[in-house]
């Protein structure tokens, strides 16, 4: 059919063979894998889905079978209502096991909030010694500086008395 209409199939270029190796052990195993996988970089890698976390099945809301303590039980219900414990057993340590491990995770968050509080008070009190130890060594540092600037004001000063000074011996010629 596709002949008559003379619409033609595009044509596949054909794939070279490649040589059949079998892995020996686990690491040529993945070798192997990895070298398919690069060898089309561009074609996504199947990244598979982790297990999923087993739940049981929910209580059902109406029971249609209800074993009753009357006599006349059959041999076969022994098995139903073990059935039903076991499930109703394995709910239970299910809805225990889920309740501490909430617990746990609150209790966790709990902690690591302490501690990160702990560790901000840290540094704040860190902190605050660093720029004290900063503030002592520039006022370290200006001290100096001022005994010089004093110094220097001090020589200035005599310098412009000084300078005054023959100032007026001029004026009184």
């Amino acid at each position: 059919m596709a002949a008559e209409t003379g619409a033609a199939k595009p044509v596949r270029p054909k794939k070279e063979p490649q040589p059949l190796i079998i892995p020996k052990n686990a690491t040529d195993e993945q070798r192997l894998k990895l070298e398919r996988l690069m060898r089309n970089p561009d074609k996504p890698a199947p990244i598979p889905e982790g297990p999923r976390e087993w739940t049981p099945r929910t209580a059902p809301e109406f029971v249609r079978d209800v074993m009753g303590s009357s006599a006349g039980a059959g041999s076969g219900e022994f098995h139903v209502y073990r059935h039903l414990r076991r499930r109703e057993y394995q709910r239970q340590e299910f809805m225990d096991t889920l309740s501490d491990k909430q617990r746990l995770d609150e209790e966790f968050q709990r902690k690591l909030k302490e501690n990160q509080i702990k560790a901000e008070e840290k540094t704040a009190k860190r902190r605050l010694k660093r720029l004290k130890k900063n503030q002592k060594k520039k006022a370290k540092k200006a001290k100096p500086e001022e005994k010089a600037n004093s110094a220097n004001a001090e020589v200035g000063q005599e310098a412009a008395a000084s300078a005054g000074d023959s100032e007026e011996e001029d004026s009184d010629e």
